[in-house]
């Protein structure tokens, strides 16, 4: 079911990214489904790649759900993350931890 490498793990079969399994140095080179890819930018460790070309505005799939969406066009073997993604939990999480509530004052 999974791609998994020493640098990479697909958690499902239907994401279009990969996760970062340890710290990728630029120039690197990383396979993605049996294609090499040479890495342009440092990728922390948690940090995604896209496992294919991502146009702007599609949904990022991680875990076989959509986590975001693309901000700009993304190409396979290319660092995604807060640059480029915009996520559909970060706006939630803010609220919760500054204690904001519903539009009529209320708490969520």
């Amino acid at each position: 079911m999974s791609e998994q490498t020493d640098a990479l793990l697909l958690l499902s079969p239907d994401d279009n990214v990969l996760i970062a399994r340890r710290r990728i140095a630029i120039g690197e080179t990383v396979v993605i489904d049996g294609r090499p890819f040479t890495v342009a930018e440092p990728i922390a460790l948690g940090h995604k790649l896209a496992r294919v070309a991502i146009a702007a505005g599609a949904k990022v799939l991680k875990y076989g759900a959509p986590i975001g969406v693309a901000t700009e066009a993304v190409a396979a073997g290319r660092h995604l993350h807060v640059h480029n993604m915009r996520s559909d939990y970060t706006p939630s999480v803010v609220l919760a931890e500054t204690g904001a509530g519903g539009t009529d004052g209320s708490e969520r």
